[in-house]
């Protein structure tokens, strides 16, 4: 029995070919990437911890190694691009978004010259005649 976050056949075939092949040598793979994209996405929806995975997913461990390898060498951001584009193109835009918004908080911070601007210089114990035997009596 699936769970609603699992991928559909659809996704699947749209995810699947953004994922990195097997690395040639070895041992061969064994764990079925698609149960790997199932567990990451019933974490993410669920917001439980990656432990308390159910027993019918591949272990935690290689659940997150899987994860933290996709973070970090971008197959994350090439899925959602990949993603993205397909929206788009099905909603009657261009693929790659003309325009960007940013928020007022985060212009007001960068006016101010971030975080230079807002944190006080620390002077040295010389500059403000604090000794370690004036200091500890």
């Amino acid at each position: 029995m699936g769970y609603p976050s699992d991928v559909k056949d659809a996704e699947w075939d749209v995810i699947s070919p953004l994922l990195p092949k097997a690395k040639t040598g070895g041992r061969p793979q064994t764990t079925s990437l698609r149960e790997v994209v199932n567990a990451i996405f019933y974490v993410s929806r669920g917001g439980g911890a990656w432990r308390m995975l159910p027993k019918d997913f591949p272990p935690y461990q290689t659940v997150y190694r899987y994860f933290r390898t996709w973070s970090k060498d971008g197959t994350w951001e090439k899925v959602h691009d990949a993603l993205r584009d397909r929206v788009r193109q099905k909603a009657g835009r261009e693929t790659s978004p003309s325009a960007a918004a940013i928020d007022s908080q985060s212009v007001k911070t960068t006016e101010k010259g971030a975080p230079e601007g807002t944190m006080r210089g620390r002077k040295s114990r010389a500059a403000s005649g604090i000794s370690s035997s004036t200091r500890w009596g």
